[in-house]
């Protein structure tokens, strides 16, 4: 089992801010980044404290997101700096991790 270093990222964002598919073209495409999940919150607030939620009678298009993507160190930063230069992202933490697999990240 082989192990590496890598680096987590977070972005929160909500769905109505049409940032999705920008940023996972830029992670994907320009990047290289080597893992990205979308994670699709059901509730959430942010720094405003407005609740955004999900019900039955309310369809809201304004879900939190999540953005979470990890690769080498050096890579991870560099992908931030492109993101918040390129998309009005105001939420992201990073964090370091050791990856474990069969096969070299």
């Amino acid at each position: 089992m082989n192990t590496k270093v890598v680096t987590i990222a977070r972005i929160y964002t909500l769905e109505g801010q049409d940032q999705l598919n920008k940023a996972l073209d830029i992670l994907r495409d320009e990047e290289k980044i080597f893992g990205v999940t979308i994670i699709r919150g059901i509730a959430g607030f942010g720094e405003n404290r407005e609740v955004h939620t999900s019900s039955l009678l309310t369809l809201s298009l304004e879900l939190p997101l999540i953005i979470e993507f990890y690769d080498e160190p050096e890579k991870v930063a560099k992908a931030i700096k492109t993101l918040t230069s390129r998309l009005d992202l105001k939420h992201i933490i990073s964090w370091q991790a050791t990856a474990y697999s069969d096969s070299a990240v």
